[in-house]
């Protein structure tokens, strides 16, 4: 079993995400801003708080992990903005300290770059408001700056254009950077098979220094 952190462990994807690595038998550190708000319980969970702008904070909680999760979102589309990308670079700056002891970094991505069947980006859209733009465009910084990063073993876990609480059935298909889509031209995921997706990307590496996405 790992040992995981995982910043934001309180929001939808987060929680989400929490619940399924300690359902797996992971021992998980959730780090928050407010432990008061989180109400999960169970043996294998440690609860912290944490700031992933403070690459020293990163560092501290990432130290003598296998794995840093990151779940943080910005709420509103300004908030995205000052969050995602700064995040990124705080996150690799902290486990750059770390050298060859640094964890795993895995980060919930965004849809908004991922590409259509007819070859534009799904932030080609016409019609999008400019607060999801914005959501989808400080995903897309966040991953260009992933993809610079070689001396940290990362992977970011895009979801299908819809993501939303529902049902976990385990069941799912990945890509790289192509929207999957289903028959009827949706795409979607639950919150908690995009769990299931990311943790078993923590038991058996697949995309290691590359996005990925995932969907029904």
């Amino acid at each position: 079993m790992s040992t995981i952190a995982i910043f934001g462990a309180n929001g939808t994807i987060g929680s989400r995400i929490l619940q399924e690595a300690l359902d797996r038998g992971h021992q998980v550190t959730a780090v928050v801003r407010d432990p008061a708000k989180l109400t999960t319980s169970h043996p294998n969970l440690t609860v912290t708080t944490g700031d992933i702008l403070d690459p020293a904070s990163v560092a501290a909680v990432a130290k003598g992990k296998d794995i840093l999760v990151s779940a943080v979102g910005g709420g509103d589309g300004p908030g995205h903005v000052a969050t995602i990308e700064p995040a990124a670079k705080s996150l690799v700056a902290g486990l750059r300290t770390l050298g060859d002891a640094a964890p795993r970094l895995i980060t919930v991505g965004g849809a908004g770059s991922l590409r259509k069947a007819d070859g534009t980006q799904v932030w080609d859209t016409e019609g999008l408001p400019e607060f999801l733009l914005q959501i989808m465009h400080a995903h897309g910084d966040a991953l260009e700056y992933y993809r610079t990063v070689s001396d940290i073993r990362w992977s970011n876990l895009s979801p299908a254009a819809t993501i939303e609480p529902g049902e976990r059935t385990g069941s799912y298909r990945t890509a790289v950077d192509d929207l999957l889509t289903a028959a009827d031209g949706s795409s979607r995921i639950s919150a908690e098979d995009y769990a299931v997706a990311l943790v078993d990307e923590i038991e058996r590496p697949q995309h290691t220094g590359e996005r990925f996405t995932v969907a029904y």
